[in-house]
């Protein structure tokens, strides 16, 4: 009869527990050191080693040349205590899941007064230490507090909190943590190559996936992919099939589908997941994943390099041309409504409806309320494709900016203040010389000033067209307009708060920056004022100076 992997192959030394050097480090100093403390408490979550460590510890401690960092392995002691040995009458593991309470500590204390048969110290190892009662914990106290020189505690428990604080104050805490996936990935390796049999790579990541951090949890997954493999070894189709992961190709198709669009091959391919016996919940979820990759992906095109995207080689070349196609605004968006979505359908009696719903959701960016989100990934989808000639712009986009007014109506403001010259220098004047800003790069500089920065609008949406497409199609709308300056900042009027704040993100702001420099000369900053009656403001401040006119003929 086979031994189960995680009980074959569990370590037997500090030296041979993998993804947990900032615990086994430590201890194996303070052994070296002879700086043992009386109780010990180890956290975490399951199958990360905490049981393990307890019981290499006893181990180290009762070692016939310790307390040592190293075990023997030969004395009788750690041959005792090895992880196929028969156990010490000395080593005591107690389950507290059902030996927690007041009578089970009593019973403790009164046997941890007598002295170690054939070890150096009487080690009790609890185990799920948070199952124990506050009654028990307090039977315990004396003992932990001032226990007997022969005497070690080691509590081991996935809940530290729970574990009450007057014996938690008297132990010397190690959290143990989730084990990464590179260093699962490693182990799984060489366990596989010392049982010599033959796997293909692509499944590996799927074992590590299902065992979430626990080598305990991953190692039960690998044992049964390895029972239920033919002669040919653990395949990556196998262990989609048994773990009831989406295959890759599924969800390559899916987020071609949604990104181009598609409606019915969208809802064809929901169709094909349920018919297939596909839970709806687990195919969000992998859905949920391949956006994250793809999000990661569009932001750092070396990720797969760097290790932050761990997806088989096939679908590597696919997932780039998504994250390129797509675009960060758009996978973003489908990210969180997919999130979104999946906490909805925990509970949910029809979690296909759900699921068709995001989708469309994903199909259609006006439906779901995000105006600053959906506006983004429309233009973003519109850039992409103008870039790329599937579209030419339209005639009604080359008016692009309403730049004429601009311009004309400093001239009309101008008119009036001809009539009467003692009322010219007062406004109008600065408005007459906007138009002459634009030569300011070869002469430099000058003063910033709203009428200028008014007066040059067409010149500076045409240097932003010129740096960037995505930016000039957000201002040309003509909703967009300079509406007051604050030091050397230029502030943009917008009419929704939710376009200013995605206008800003996007990095549109230092865009404007750069064409106001090339344009006018000036270094300045821009800042997006999303109120309706910020973007109103251009057109009532020059107006003041009109009055003035008037009151010259008086």
């Amino acid at each position: 009869m086979s031994i189960a992997l995680y009980r074959k192959y569990r370590p037997a030394t500090f030296g041979e527990v993998r993804g947990q050097e900032h615990v086994t480090d430590p201890l194996r100093q303070a052994l070296r050191s002879g700086r043992i403390n009386h109780a010990y408490l180890f956290s975490g979550p399951r199958g990360c080693g905490k049981t393990t460590s307890a019981r290499i510890l006893a181990r180290s401690l009762n070692c016939a040349e310790g307390p040592t960092p190293d075990p023997c392995g030969t004395c009788d002691s750690c041959v005792a205590l090895a992880p196929d040995g028969g156990g010490s009458i000395d080593v005591i593991e107690i389950d507290a899941a059902s030996h927690g309470g007041v009578d089970d500590a009593r019973d403790l204390r009164e046997r941890a007064f007598f002295s170690p048969v054939s070890s150096r110290f009487k080690i009790y190892i609890i185990d799920e230490a948070h199952m124990v009662t506050r009654e028990g914990f307090n039977a315990l106290l004396k003992l932990v507090e001032e226990p007997p020189p022969h005497l070690k505690f080691v509590f081991a428990t996935t809940e530290p909190e729970k574990v009450i604080g007057t014996i938690r104050s008297r132990t010397h805490h190690y959290p143990f943590r989730l084990i990464p996936p590179s260093t699962l990935r490693e182990l799984f390796e060489d366990l596989l190559k010392e049982e010599g049999i033959s796997y293909d790579p692509a499944a590996l990541p799927l074992v590590v996936r299902a065992g979430a951090g626990s080598a305990r949890d991953g190692l039960s997954v690998l044992d049964q992919l390895i029972a239920g493999s033919g002669e040919g070894g653990i395949t990556r189709e196998g262990a989609v099939s048994l773990l009831g992961y989406t295959d890759s190709s599924l969800l390559g198709e899916m987020v071609d589908a949604l990104g181009a669009r598609d409606g019915a091959a969208v809802f064809g391919l929901i169709d094909r997941v349920v018919e297939g016996g596909h839970d709806p919940r687990r195919f969000t979820t992998d859905l949920l994943e391949r956006f994250r990759d793809l999000v990661v992906l569009a932001a750092v095109p070396d990720a797969l390099d760097k290790g932050l995207v761990n997806v088989a080689d096939e679908a590597a070349e696919q997932m780039k041309g998504q994250a390129a196609r797509m675009g960060p605004a758009e996978l973003t968006r489908a990210a969180d409504i997919l999130n979104q979505g999946l906490t909805e359908m925990r509970g949910a009696t029809a979690p296909r409806l759900l699921l068709e719903l995001m989708c469309s959701r994903v199909l259609l960016p006006g439906t779901d309320g995000s105006q600053g989100a959906a506006l983004l990934a429309r233009l973003e989808q519109m850039e992409r494709r103008i870039a790329s000639g599937a579209i030419a712009p339209a005639a009604p986009v080359r008016p692009a900016a309403p730049a004429p007014e601009p311009v004309r109506a400093p001239e009309r403001a101008a008119e009036p203040a001809g009539w009467d010259a003692p009322a010219r220098p007062s406004t109008p004047e600065p408005a007459r010389h906007a138009p002459a800003a634009p030569a300011a790069p070869s002469g430099g500089g000058g003063a910033l000033d709203l009428g200028r920065v008014q007066g040059s609008w067409s010149q500076i949406l045409e240097a932003v067209k010129g740096l960037r497409r995505f930016t000039w199609m957000v201002l040309s709308g003509g909703e967009v307009r300079p509406v007051g300056v604050e030091g050397n900042a230029v502030l943009l009027g917008f009419s929704r708060p939710s376009e200013a704040k995605g206008f800003s993100n996007s990095g549109s702001d230092q865009v404007v920056a750069n064409a106001i420099r090339q344009v006018l000369g000036i270094e300045v900053r821009v800042a997006a004022a999303g109120s309706a009656a910020s973007a109103a403001a251009p057109a009532r401040r020059p107006e003041p100076a009109r009055p003035a006119e008037p009151s010259g003929w008086d």
